[in-house]
């Protein structure tokens, strides 16, 4: 196993964003609320826009990055939804899941401080179908909070919300 860091994404990072956001909508194509048709056809732009989300007045986009290979290993982001922050794009490549690594962790620990600065409680959404998701948050001590959403890619699913005091 190999080290990691963890550090904020910036506007110049557009590229590695992008190739990130495609790997994990390929390997976990239910988590996000965006298709890989969808992704694919983003110009530069929005990449950008993307990777500058790292550090704003209402967000935080993380990145753990291999120490030896440079390689992008996960990501997590949060941003306020109305006044409460919201855990959003949660991924960790699979060689580098699981509380061995603890790149899950390292990245939702950094996005629960940010989000301490909003608030007492952080919440977030994951699709019925995602067990391995909800397995891990269960684990860190996220809770259901009884609502559920539609699923954005299809209506015909649904999304729980999941809640934590921090």
């Amino acid at each position: 196993m190999t080290g990691f860091h963890v550090r904020a994404t910036t506007e110049h990072d557009w590229e590695r964003v992008r190739d990130l956001r495609l790997e994990m909508i390929r390997d976990t194509p239910l988590a996000f609320g965006e298709s890989i048709e969808t992704a694919l056809t983003h110009p530069e732009d929005e990449w950008r826009m993307r990777g500058a989300r790292g550090r704003s007045d209402r967000g935080i986009y993380l990145v753990a990055i291999d120490d030896d290979t440079d390689r992008w290993v996960g990501t997590m982001g949060g941003f306020l939804d109305g006044t409460v922050p919201l855990l959003v794009g949660v991924y960790v490549s699979p060689d580098r899941r699981g509380p061995e690594h603890g790149v899950a962790e390292a990245l939702i620990a950094g996005v629960e401080e940010w989000a301490k600065h909003f608030g007492p409680v952080i919440t977030l959404h994951v699709h019925e179908e995602n067990s391995r998701a909800r397995a891990f948050y269960a684990r860190l001590g996220y809770q259901p909070t009884g609502r559920r959403f539609p699923y954005v890619l299809d209506r015909s699913k649904i999304e729980f919300e999941l809640s934590k005091r921090l």
